[in-house]
């Protein structure tokens, strides 16, 4: 039986004319990056666990796809975990015959448990995986022998034990595999993960690249990332992510600059409408340390970062959820109601963190750059200070963004992003400030395309076709087919000899908009038939008029 063709859930297949309009939205975004001085660079699809995992919070770090190790490590670490805890578990009834539940308290238990099961565990080990991998047998030992104890201690007698010996040595497996398994051989199940991000491996490749590199270095990256995030509109497990990022400079001017970026490419996108939405890291810990939560600020900030998918009842009770006071909810209640001009609202900001220095900073940081970007001006974006905005990411310290598309469009961010103090401290290189941003293609592509502005030229069809009548005819117009490429005329041969009415279909069906006849006569006059497929239109014309045409 044939196999039903799919794909994993959260990836697309791309049609030519999907993949034409990917690649314009893509040509666009990269003029804009290079002509504001960004240089391309590409990272592997995938890096070690280290560098990723620990950069993202909590909730990023889940979403991390990681690799499977290759090889039968597997098989091998199935047959470790069996043969342990069928070891021990025998080992357990025997004791347990001998000396009663007691033995758990007793000195017997805790040479056991220090001394006898670690060296179980590490020639089990070893002799499995080879003397070179390590394992921390002594935590290892301890808590395999608390799952054990806590499944044997569930039967009231050594009978009932024995007798379930076997669904009780599944039970621990599963468990102690799920839940501990990891915590020590980890690295050998996965050493590799997809990239999550581009800014976390564009930090590693700083400082792996140091020598190399021209501070302040700004790059650009187009390269698809990984998420094992729920799929839904506009939300993908793999997707395309184009960013831009400055390292080596603390100048607010970066900041400036990349708000007229946003607005430069949507504003050549057709896009017109959209909000950039943006907010201070330092403003954020300004308030938690106002309303006395400074030791709760990652859970403040992952909480309030939800606002537009919960709602404000529902940040206020995640936020109770996480150990943040009644008391403190009342005093942060102005966040949830903030509205006026960018000046307003800076002015509100400044009196409500009057006794917070790092709040003031961020004040401070936000009011060089609005003011800044609004004596400037913008083509056909606004800029909007948004006090909820939190960007859930932990690596953020200063100016974030986010991207609003046009009310028009009910869809999430198509961008953000935000400065970095010290990104790259994580890899060893120290006080190394960075400031980025990101443009999310996929929703992008499903904004254009609900507000119906693509250009009209973007495809990737053939312009002519020429129609095939033998041999002889197609080595003919091979010749004249190279000459209209070597123009720029996206030209091609229909590859079989067939009747005209199957090769002017296939043209019709791939939108190619002229045909050209060339049989005997054609040849022996030195013409070619043209035929508009459009209007229907047919005429006889030279090489010269051949090109001109279909170069308009």
């Amino acid at each position: 039986m044939a196999q039903k063709p799919s794909i994993p859930k959260g990836t697309r297949d791309f049609s030519p004319i999907e993949v034409a309009k990917r690649q314009y939205i893509i040509s666009v975004i990269k003029k804009h990056f290079e002509r504001n001085g960004f240089q391309p660079i590409e990272t592997p699809s995938f890096e070690n666990s280290e560098t990723l995992m620990g950069k993202y919070g909590e909730e990023g770090d889940r979403l991390i796809f990681k690799i499977l190790n290759s090889g039968d490590f597997l098989e091998k670490y199935n047959k470790f975990l069996i043969e342990i805890i069928l070891d021990i578990l025998s080992s357990h009834i025997s004791n347990l015959k001998e000396n009663g539940f007691e033995f758990y308290l007793g000195e017997k238990y805790n040479y056991f448990i220090n001394e006898n099961l670690p060296k179980i565990i590490k020639e089990r080990f070893n002799k499995i995986f080879g003397s070179e991998n390590k394992i921390n047998e002594i935590q290892f030992s301890k808590d395999l022998w608390f799952y054990l104890k806590n499944y044997t201690d569930t039967y009231s007698n050594i009978e009932d034990l024995e007798k379930n010996e076997k669904s009780v040595g599944v039970s621990i497996f599963g468990e102690f595999y799920y839940k501990l398994g990891t915590k020590y051989v980890g690295n050998y199940i996965s050493e590799k993960a997809l990239r999550y991000d581009l800014t976390v491996p564009f930090a590693r490749f700083v400082v792996q690249h140091q020598n190399e590199l021209e501070f302040p270095f700004k790059r650009y990256q187009i390269q698809p990332v990984w998420r094992a995030d729920r799929p839904q509109k506009g939300r993908f497990r793999e997707f395309y992510q184009c960013d831009a990022d400055v390292v080596g400079s603390t100048s607010l001017w970066q900041e400036v600059e990349l708000v007229q970026l946003y607005d430069a490419v949507f504003s050549d996108l057709k896009v017109e409408g959209v909000t950039i939405k943006i907010n201070n890291r330092k403003i954020l810990s300004g308030i938690a340390e106002v309303i006395g939560a400074s030791d709760k600020l990652i859970d403040f900030t992952v909480a309030l970062d939800k606002l537009d998918k919960i709602g404000e009842d529902g940040v206020k009770a995640e936020m109770l959820a996480k150990g943040i006071s009644e008391e403190a909810l009342f005093e942060v209640q102005p966040l949830f109601n903030f509205n006026g001009s960018l000046t307003e609202k800076l002015n509100q900001l400044r009196e409500l963190l009057a006794s917070s220095v790092e709040g003031t900073k961020g004040v401070d940081e936000l009011t060089f750059i609005c003011e800044t970007v609004e004596e400037l001006g913008l083509k056909s974006a606004t800029l909007n200070l948004d006090v909820t905005l939190a960007r859930g990411l932990n690596y953020y310290t200063g100016a974030i963004f986010e991207v609003a598309a046009p009310e028009t469009v009910k869809l999430g961010s198509i961008g953000g992003g935000g400065r970095y103090d010290d990104l790259t401290g994580i890899f060893g290189l120290k006080n190394m400030s960075g400031v980025g941003i990101s443009f999310g293609l996929d929703r992008i592509y499903l904004v254009i395309e609900e507000l119906n502005v693509f250009p009209e030229t973007v495809s990737n069809v053939t312009d002519v076709l020429f129609l095939n009548f033998g041999d002889n005819e197609a080595k003919y117009c091979l010749k004249v087919i190279r000459e209209l490429r070597e123009a720029g005329v996206n030209a091609e041969l229909y590859p079989d000899k067939a009747k005209m009415a199957k090769q002017f279909q296939f043209a019709e069906k791939k939108g190619i908009k002229y045909a050209v006849i060339v049989g005997e006569t054609e040849m022996q006059q030195n013409i070619f038939g043209l035929k508009n497929l459009i209007s229907g239109e047919q005429q006889n014309v030279t090489l010269q008029e051949l090109k001109q045409t279909l170069l308009k």
